[in-house]
């Protein structure tokens, strides 16, 4: 068994809400570089020169990069040989999330009650999402999830008659209503199977994965492909101003479904796809 104290918990999530607003991703960077080289729009590629510069300020100022951000989402592996002492491990989530947000100097964005409306005033409660596993370690991933893009996330029970095409369809749809609301270039989670919830959660967790990096299967690393070239040619472009640049990558999770059944979520999230990770 491995022990380990509530306090680090709370220690780690504060560190690495703060860090998430604070600093772009390398592979975030890396794929914004790429796309300016390759959009050959005047005005597509002065809003990713201006993206770029902002992200570098605010590394080198250590400030937020956005003003919205965003309610934390927490995806915690548990080992099932970890024992949690000294406190509730969600509670040392919460509090990690309380001090970041306080001490980070960022937004407080979290609403008590969705129609009552009172702010909390410290960003919490996190929405915490467990998995338990083999082994003793403890593994949090905290992403800072704006609402200019999630609000643009759709879900859709498709028939299984529906197809790869429907799938397709729904995906280029979700993309093109969203227009420039969520801020292009975008970062586009797709969840397909599952049950109801499940699938939402797929496309949530498809967003973590590093942008230069296909799913393991080929299949799914085509459709990944298609999808982006297809979204980027919907022309929309960064801020949505037009250009080549409307998405950054297409990233697709799956699980078994039933017979009757073809769910299918999108999830998207602006460009600064803000979450940090580590092992205990």
């Amino acid at each position: 068994m491995k022990t380990i104290d509530a306090k680090k918990i709370t220690e780690e999530v504060k560190r690495m809400v703060i860090e998430a607003n604070y600093f772009l991703p390398r592979d975030v960077m890396e794929a914004l570089k790429k796309a300016r080289e390759n959009d050959d729009w005047k005005l597509s590629q002065d809003i990713l020169d201006k993206i770029i510069a902002n992200a570098n300020i605010a590394n080198d100022e250590q400030v937020p990069m956005c003003q919205d951000t965003g309610m934390v989402v927490a995806f915690v592996k548990i080992g099932q040989e970890v024992v949690i002492e000294n406190g509730y491990i969600e509670d040392a989530i919460n509090e990690g999330v309380r001090q970041g947000y306080e001490e980070g100097f960022l937004r407080k964005s979290v609403v008590g009650d969705p129609l009552n409306r009172v702010n909390t005033k410290d960003n919490t409660p996190a929405v915490v999402h467990y998995e338990v596993v083999p082994g003793d370690k403890l593994t949090i991933m905290v992403a800072a999830k704006g609402f200019g893009s999630e609000n643009m996330s759709r879900l859709k029970m498709l028939k299984p008659s529906d197809g790869i095409e429907g799938v397709k369809d729904f995906i280029l749809e979700t993309v093109e209503l969203a227009g420039p609301n969520p801020c292009p270039p975008i970062v586009v989670g797709v969840g397909i199977g599952g049950t109801f919830d499940k699938v939402t959660l797929l496309a949530k967790k498809a967003l973590m994965r590093e942008l230069d990096k296909d799913n393991e299967n080929p299949f799914y690393a085509d459709l990944e492909n298609e999808m982006l070239e297809k979204i980027n040619a919907l022309g929309i472009g960064p801020q949505g101003f037009g250009g080549k640049t409307t998405a950054l990558k297409v990233s697709i999770e799956y699980y078994p479904t039933h017979i009757a059944g073809l769910p299918v979520a999108v999830n998207i999230n602006c460009h600064a796809t803000r979450h940090k990770e580590v092992t205990l």
